[in-house]
This record gives C-alpha cells, sequence and structure tokens, in this order.
C-alpha cells in the first residue's frame, strides 16, 4: 500500500533529522582527534592522526561488512538474542525496518568506539596491531554489545512491541538509550585493556616508582577538541530518538520533539555539573586551577548522562554529572597508585563514569519518561523505573546485568588477542615513532645548534672570570643536601641518578619542621657572612687594581707623548 502524502513528508524529516544527528556524531572524530592531539607530546602528535584517520576508514569498512549485521541482522525466526545473523554488507538494505539513514547513524556509532581507545594507547602501540585492534572493535566486538541492547531481538533490550514487557528482562530491560554501556563502556574497557597490555610510556614512572608528568603540548587543541565533542554529543544523544516527528496519543501538544529538547537540555546540564565540581575538586586538591581537568570532567558528564539522557528530569543530570566527576578524580588517583597509563584518561573517563552512568539510570529513570522513549508515549503502558523514584529493582538490576556483562564481553575479546601479540618494546616504540622524528629533525636540528652556540657562549664567559672572586654561598637547603647526599648514598647504593637525590632531598627537606631546618639555616648563615666579608675585601681590592690601571695608563701615554716631543726636536736639528 503506498504512502500517504502526510506520511511521506514525516518520514523525509525523520530522514534528514537521522542523517543531520549523524553527520553531527561523525564531527566527534574530530573532537577526538583534536583532543588526542593536544593530549600527547609534539613528536607524537601525527602518529595520534594517523590512528584518527584509520578509525574512520578501517571501521568503515568493518561496520559495513559485519557490523550492522551482527548489530541488527535478523527479524522473525532467525532472531537471535545474542548475535546478528543478517544484513551483512547491507544485504536486503533498506526494509521496513531499517534504510540506509539509520545505518550510517549507527556507523558514526561504531567508529566513535574505536576514537575512545585510541587516547589509551598513545604514544607506544604498533601501527599493524592498532589496525587488527580497530577493525575487531568496530566490526565485532562493539556491534555484539549493541545487539544485545539495542537490537530488538536482543536478551537485554528494553524494546517489545507495543510497549509490553513480557520478555525482558526483569520485566524492564536495560535502559541505555544513547550508550553510556554500548559505546562508552565497551571503548573504555577495550583502552584499560590495550593500556594494560602495551604497559606505560617509557619514563611515565621513575626508579621509585613515582609518576613522571608527560604533559601534552598544545592545551588550545585540547580544548578545542572538548567543545567540538560537546556539540557532536547532541547528536549522539537526542539523535538517538531515531525519529522526531512522533506524537504522543495521551498529549496533543507532546512528542518526539519535546523528548529531543529535554534530553539536549539534560546533556548539557550533566556536562556542566561535572565541570564544575572537577574544576573546584583539583583546585582543593593541587591548590590551582587546570583547563585541562575541566575539560575531562565535562567529558565525564556527558558520558554517564548518555544512558540515560532521556528518562530523567534535568536536576537529577547535575546529580548525573556531579558524582560522575568524583568518580573520575577518584580513579585517576588509584591508576596513578597502579601505575596504570592512559594518557588520555579514557578508560577512567568513558569506562568509570559509563559504569556510574548506568547505575544513576536505574536509580532515577521517570516511569513517563520511559514510556516515551521506549513505547512512543503509549497510554496505560506500565513500566520499572528509577529504584529512588519509587520503580522497585526491576530496572536497577538490569542495568547491573548489562554493566558486568559488557565489561565481562569486552574484557574476554581483549584478553584473547593479548595472548597472541604483546604490548610494543621500548625498542619498537621507538622505531614507530622515527617517521615523525624525521619529519621535524631538521627544526630539532636547528633548535639543537642554537641551544649549542648559546652554551658556548656561556662556557668562553666563564672561562674569563676571575678564579679568585669568592664563590656564592648556598642557601639552607643545599646545605642540608650536602648531609643528604651521604646518607642517601649509603642506604640506596644502586641509585646514581642525580635528579632521583635531588627529588628525595626536596621531599625530606618539605617535610621537615622549622626546628630541624634551624642547623642547617644557621650554617647558610654563618657562610653568607662570611662570604659578605670576602667580596666586600674583592672588590675593594678590584677598585684598587682599576685605579693603579688608570694611572699606569696616564703615565703611559704620558711618555708617548714625551717621545714624540723629543723625535721632533731631533728632527728639526737634523733639517737645520
Amino acid at each position: 500500500m503506498a504512502a500517504t502524502w502526510e506520511e511521506s513528508v514525516a518520514d523525509s524529516i525523520n530522514a534528514v533529522y537521522l542523517l543531520f544527528s549523524a553527520y553531527l556524531v561523525f564531527l566527534m572524530q574530530l573532537g577526538f582527534a583534536m583532543l588526542c592531539a593536544g593530549s600527547v607530546r609534539a613528536k607524537n602528535a601525527l602518529n595520534i592522526m594517523l590512528t584518527n584517520v584509520v578509525d574512520a576508514v578501517v571501521g568503515s569498512i568493518s561496520y559495513y561488512l559485519f557490523g550492522f549485521g551482527f548489530a541488527f541482522g535478523g527479524d522473525g525466526s532467525n532472531s537471535n538474542p545474542f548475535i546478528g545473523t543478517g544484513f551483512f554488507a547491507l544485504h536486503d538494505i533498506p526494509n521496513s525496518a531499517y534504510d540506509y539513514s539509520y545505518f550510517m547513524y549507527q556507523w558514526a556509532f561504531a567508529i566513535a568506539v574505536a576514537g575512545i581507545t585510541s587516547g589509551s594507547i598513545a604514544e607506544r602501540t604498533q601501527f599493524g596491531a592498532y589496525l587488527v585492534y580497530s577493525f575487531l572493535l568496530s566490526g565485532f566486538v562493539y556491534p555484539v554489545a549493541a545487539h544485545w541492547v539495542w537490537s530488538p531481538a536482543g536478551w537485554l533490550s528494553p524494546n517489545a512491541p507495543g510497549g509490553a514487557t513480557t520478555g525482558l528482562l526483569f520485566g524492564s530491560g536495560a535502559v541505555d538509550f544513547a550508550g553510556s554501556g554500548v559505546v562508552h563502556l565497551v571503548g573504555g574497557v577495550a583502552g584499560l585493556w590495550g593500556s594494560l597490555i602495551e604497559g606505560p610510556r617509557v619514563g611515565r614512572f621513575d626508579a621509585f616508582g613515582q609518576p613522571v608528568p608527560m604533559r601534552g603540548h598544545n592545551a588550545t587543541l585540547v580544548v578545542l577538541g572538548t567543545f567540538l565533542l560537546w556539540f557532536g554529543w547532541f547528536g549522539f544523544n537526542p539523535g538517538s530518538f531515531d525519529k522526531i516527528l512522533v506524537s504522543y496519543p495521551d498529549s496533543w501538544s507532546e512528542g518526539n520533539w519535546t523528548a529531543v529538547g529535554r534530553t539536549a537540555v539534560t546533556t548539557t546540564l550533566a556536562g556542566a555539573g561535572a565541570g564544575v565540581v572537577t574544576l573546584f575538586g583539583k583546585r582543593l586538591l593541587l591548590g590551582h586551577w587546570n583547563a585541562l581537568d575541566v575539560c575531562n570532567g565535562l567529558l565525564g558528564g556527558f558520558v554517564a548522562i548518555t544512558s540515560g539522557c532521556s528518562v530523567v528530569e534535568p536536576w537529577a543530570a547535575i546529580i548525573c554529572g556531579t558524582i560522575a566527576a568524583c568518580v573520575l578524580i577518584g580513579l585517576n588517583v588509584v591508576a596513578l597508585k597502579l601505575k596504570f597509563d592512559d594518557p588520555l584518561e579514557a578508560a577512567q573517563l568513558h569506562g568509570g563514569c559509563g559504569a556510574w552512568g548506568l547505575i544513576f539510570t536505574g536509580l532515577f529513570a521517570k516511569e513517563e519518561f520511559i514510556v516515551q522513549a521506549y513505547a512512543s508515549g503509549a497510554t496505560g503502558v506500565k513500566r520499572p523505573f528509577g529504584l529512588l523514584m519509587g520503580g522497585g529493582w526491576g530496572l536497577l538490576g538490569a542495568q547491573v546485568v548489562e554493566l558486568l556483562l559488557i565489561t565481562v564481553w569486552s574484557s574476554f575479546i581483549h584478553t584473547m588477542k593479548s595472548a597472541k601479540g604483546k604490548g610494543a618494546t621500548k625498542k619498537e616504540t621507538k622505531e614507530a615513532l622515527k617517521p615523525v622524528e624525521d619529519r621535524v629533525g631538521k627544526r630539532k636540528a636547528a633548535i639543537k645548534a642554537d641551544k649549542g652556540n648559546k652554551r658556548r657562549a656561556k662556557k668562553e664567559k666563564a672561562a674569563i672570570k676571575d678564579p679568585n672572586k669568592p664563590k656564592r654561598p648556598p642557601s639552607a637547603f643545599f646545605v642540608f643536601l650536602e648531609e643528604f647526599r651521604k646518607i642517601f648514598k649509603q642506604e640506596h647504593p644502586n641509585v646514581k641518578a642525580v635528579s632521583a637525590v635531588g627529588k628525595a632531598g626536596g621531599e625530606k627537606w618539605k617535610s621537615m619542621s622549622d626546628a630541624e631546618k634551624a642547623p642547617f639555616e644557621a650554617k647558610a648563615a654563618k657562610k653568607k657572612g662570611e662570604y659578605e666579608k670576602l667580596i666586600s675585601a674583592y672588590n675593594k681590592k678590584q677598585e684598587s687594581a682599576a685605579d693603579d690601571g688608570d694611572e699606569e695608563s696616564d703615565r703611559s701615554k704620558s711618555e708617548i707623548h714625551d717621545d714624540d716631543e723629543e723625535s721632533e726636536e731631533e728632527e728639526e736639528d737634523d733639517d737645520d
């Protein structure tokens, strides 16, 4: 039966809405690229750009051939609750359930998962291994998790014909509207295992296991990437409604367009709440403001709200973001204690905040909004909702099951892969970075030559200094360090690095009380007094020598003039 004119217009508008949302989600790839580039050291920026491009191009082929089929393939008698069984290479697409615009939207999600993991293993991965990693993640690992939750046939799915709850897990199914679990938890766990397999970057921790800062080279790119991701999230979360022209039967003025607007509001407030908490939380912990930490906190709020963005009130979104920031800060502290190295904090941010987002939805989801999102606002439909909203344990139980199973699934696949290959060695890491270093070799050589010239100039200047000039006295800290160095060498005979002694001495000095510092300050004051006497005598001697030099110069000039006069007189006598 041919569609009516009104139905055709509605379908067209819905398709345009979904495609526009897909373009916004795809824009997040640029956000990930800028975020990654700014968060790594300059010599690694080009390599991380390559991995982001690979995620898009390899992920596109992988998702087209296998991913979409594993995620949404199969219907009727061919349905499978674990994995899709049809639509490979878009066979039989479009159909009554899916069209090309839906594929584009889901493709943008698939490559976003791969983009999450690229930051976790930055600066130390083998490129060939990453190609396989990205292909499997986009074409198999993520699509299977997506099938569980988002396909009507999936065994965790909250979707049922007519809004019925028969056959759903705990009568509810897992509510993961835009993918805190399906997208971010999958990507975060993949990044976690990638970082563990690769190990920390060379030099990230010193001989004592203390973290050595490896700051990114461009904060501007980090902030730019954050805002691009924020903008893209307005396609990621509101776009997950798929259709905007769906009216609710119990209201003449409300439909999906209302829920889309509310979803954009909750997304914004969750990110803002997380950003504010991170801003002041890091200020209390570190003693200074840090824009980069705020950017990560902001993204943590977005990740957490992604699951329940369509089914919670705006005030609850602020709670979601607030706790997400605390989760992120806490996991970062634990990561340093365990010597876990993730340059972009992707495992903590996407994995930890994604897990919290699933739990949050099970606590704060509102029944009315769940019916709107999963039953098109059908009248009389009852669904389990948030525990703290009076909805019982059904929804929360389903959320916990999703959290555990996605974690196990992603971990199982990546640990199987790790049994076949290990992370890059120090030598392989250097070889992987060699092309980049060669490209900037000339610039580095010029900088090195300039530094060499300055160093030579300093040495030449030092060479003409008076060796008899008294040396400046040491401060109280350096007086203490002279004694501390002897003790340190006795306790740590195998540690040869001068920097290690200085760092240990500095920490010891900071922990000392004023009374403990007093003897060293007294010695320093005594040496300063001796220095002042010596330098005063030296300066007087220099002034005296300068005066003698002036007299000698005048005397020499006078002798020269006398010689000139005598020579002139002799010349006159000769003329006579």
